[in-house]
């Protein structure tokens, strides 16, 4: 069974192809023309960056895009770290910082957080 869609994701389906990879002024600018929505938006971005990662397991890409108006949701960040780390992870602003405490925590049903991240002296601590 297909799905229904709305007049506005009719419209903007018309004015894109699928199958197009679109440069990134171009696909700014197609946004743009989209009719607009009753909703906070989101865009996924996907970028190709050239990167052989399974010939060369130690090579890795991290990339962070801050918004200019930020996306409206306050993200509750739990990291998993001890000592100097854990430090840093409060002075940048963690809701929950913590090792062993923050383990079992989460092992006893705590939920209360959007993201999770744990130091790589954390990671071979644990396991």
């Amino acid at each position: 069974m297909q799905q229904k869609r709305s007049k506005r994701y009719r419209a903007a389906s018309e004015k894109l192809d699928a199958k197009k990879h679109y440069p990134l002024d171009e696909a700014v600018a197609v946004l743009k023309t989209l009719p607009p929505a009753k909703f906070d938006q989101t865009v996924t971005l996907r970028l190709s960056v050239g990167l052989s990662i399974p010939s060369n397991p130690t090579r890795w890409c991290a990339v962070t895009c801050p918004l200019p108006n930020g996306s409206g949701k306050n993200v509750r960040v739990l990291v998993f770290a001890q000592g100097q780390a854990a430090d840093a992870a409060r002075e940048a602003g963690a809701e929950y910082v913590g090792f062993e405490d923050m383990i079992k925590k989460c092992q006893e049903g705590f939920q209360d957080f959007d993201v999770a991240i744990a130091t790589p002296a954390a990671i071979v601590r644990s396991s």
